[in-house]
């Protein structure tokens, strides 16, 4: 009897296990942010995107593909050349995602790793093709207008694939060897040719100067030859008396000086 009782459970074991397994296999997640699309071994790829949350399928029939709908970064490096033929190195950052609605046609058309099939080529196309539009110098002083110029292009070019950019910005942007040092020596010129110009200002101010000042003492020459055409030597007379007034003020202030009285042949203020 009783083991006809263990019998009867272990058959009720094994049936509740099997049911469970098959249930488990008819049950799928799909997380925050995701969707699915469901290949179907008889009908193909289904048309409906299943959204968030957790659904029933046919097992061995029905398999689940999930997609990750979040946006996600990718930088692309590319190498292409200027419009004056110089080397340019840029890396552009872009964010992604897919269109959900788009999701069965995406994965049937291009597969899982739709990013990596298509986010290289068509930014190695659009950059190329703007690029080429800018000379070395207008790639740099023009840097936003590119940056837009490449965002609406590449935003275009991306959504004939199904997919949305949500950003799409320069991170780096540098030029070959050569260019930088022409560059740099284009600099070190310019800054000997502002020096040169200031030296030459400079003595084109002296040289003025100079004029100005022999246009003074010329002046001042026809003056006093004026005077003294006019008044004779009594001006001469005057600045001789306004002179020795002065150097006798000075030699009166200084402590150094000896003075020899008249009519005495005995200095003072000699040392003992």
């Amino acid at each position: 009897m009783a083991a006809k009782v263990f019998e009867s459970i272990g058959k009720f074991g094994l049936a509740l296990a099997i049911a469970g397994g098959v249930v488990n296999s008819a049950l799928y997640n799909v997380d925050a942010g995701h969707r699915a699309v469901i290949f179907d071994r008889f009908r193909g790829v289904q048309d409906i995107v299943v959204g968030e949350g957790t659904h029933f399928l046919i097992p061995w029939v029905q398999k689940p593909i999930i997609f990750d709908c979040r946006s996600r970064p990718r930088n692309v490096p590319v190498i292409t050349g200027s419009k004056d033929l110089q080397n340019v190195n840029i890396t552009l950052r872009i964010l992604f995602r897919p269109v959900a609605s788009q999701l069965p046609r995406i994965f049937t058309s291009i597969g899982e790793d739709y990013d990596e099939r298509v986010l290289p080529s068509i930014t190695t196309e659009i950059l190329k093709s703007v690029v080429a539009r800018f000379d070395a110098g207008e790639l740099i002083t023009q840097r936003e207008l590119v940056s837009r110029q490449v965002s609406d292009d590449l935003t275009e070019r991306a959504a004939t694939f199904g997919l949305i950019l949500d950003d799409v910005s320069l991170t780096h942007l540098t030029f070959g060897k050569e260019f930088t040092e022409a560059v740099e020596a284009k600099q070190v010129a310019q800054q000997e040719a502002e020096r040169a110009r200031f030296v030459v200002e400079k003595a084109e101010q002296q040289k003025k100067a100079a004029i100005i000042s022999a246009e003074g003492d010329s002046k001042a020459a026809e003056l006093i030859a004026n005077s003294l055409a006019t008044a004779g030597d009594g001006l001469i007379e005057l600045r001789k008396l306004e002179a020795a007034e002065d150097i006798a003020y000075q030699l009166s202030r200084s402590r150094n000086i000896t003075y020899l009285p008249t009519g005495q042949s005995v200095l003072l203020q000699l040392p003992q």
